[in-house]
């Protein structure tokens, strides 16, 4: 049983070691990390220039991560977003500000349909004129950010939280998260699901059902699974619809 033990405080270890992973790649750090120091029953982890960081910081840092440590602040802002979504929808005032309280920060003008959820709140911004369909959730392990004019249809998902390709590491508990940014103007067309580290640019349209795993560029339209650049966006598209 000691012998397990001590098999199993090793393996934790080397698994927690800092480890970041990309939307488009993935590498062990090649410098080398603070030695492990064990204090009493847990293995405290030291990054690089050997000061402990606590979980938070690790996810913040792109590292592998313990989310257990993080629940009391998951469960607030679950409970915040419940409360939302029982709100009436003619309640508009009260709507706007609970989701000022839910969110880290928000332009003046924004609307986000019922059901709206997130891990987190304090770790999305999102710019003026922001506007979200029904059943818009986001995982914010990290930071998600949207600039201004921005359009969500619905059933759409931004998720920062990602979980190890390994089993191994994968069942131990550990998860990473990657921060996602959304630039002005875009439109992501209903049911898009945005990966852990993308960025889209600005003046954007995503096509609908897309999985985007890669960044945007500016100026385009982007659809698919994996979703990719279509064609540019160009001043022909300006009269391509009557007024």
């Amino acid at each position: 049983m000691a012998r397990k033990t001590v098999d199993n405080a090793i393996l934790i270890a080397k698994l927690r070691q800092p480890f970041v992973i990309g939307a488009k790649h993935h590498k062990k750090e090649t410098t080398n990390p603070g030695k492990c120091k064990k204090h009493e029953n847990n293995v405290i982890i030291k990054n690089e220039r050997n000061t402990t960081m606590t979980e938070k910081e690790k996810a913040f840092s792109g590292m592998l991560y313990d989310p257990s440590s993080l629940s009391s602040e998951l469960m607030k802002c679950k409970e915040l977003c419940a409360e939302y979504n029982k709100l009436m929808p003619s309640q508009v005032d009260e709507r706007h500000e609970l989701m000022k309280k839910i969110l880290g920060k928000t332009g003046e003008k924004f609307w986000i349909e019922q059901n709206f959820w997130c891990d987190y709140g304090s770790n999305i911004e999102i710019g003026e004129n922001f506007y979200a369909n029904h059943n818009l959730v986001i995982l914010d392990g990290a930071k998600v950010t949207f600039g201004d004019n921005c359009f969500i249809a619905p059933n759409c998902g931004f998720y920062t939280a990602g979980h190890p390709i390994n089993y191994e590491i994968r069942n131990s508990g550990l998860e990473y998260a990657l921060p996602i940014t959304v630039g002005n103007n875009v439109w992501i067309g209903g049911s898009v699901c945005v990966m852990p580290g993308v960025t889209i640019g600005d003046n954007v349209v995503i096509g609908g059902g897309s999985v985007v795993t890669k960044d945007i560029p500016s100026g385009v339209v982007a659809a698919g699974n994996p979703c990719k650049v279509i064609r540019i966006i160009s001043d022909l598209d300006k009269d391509k619809y009557k007024v």
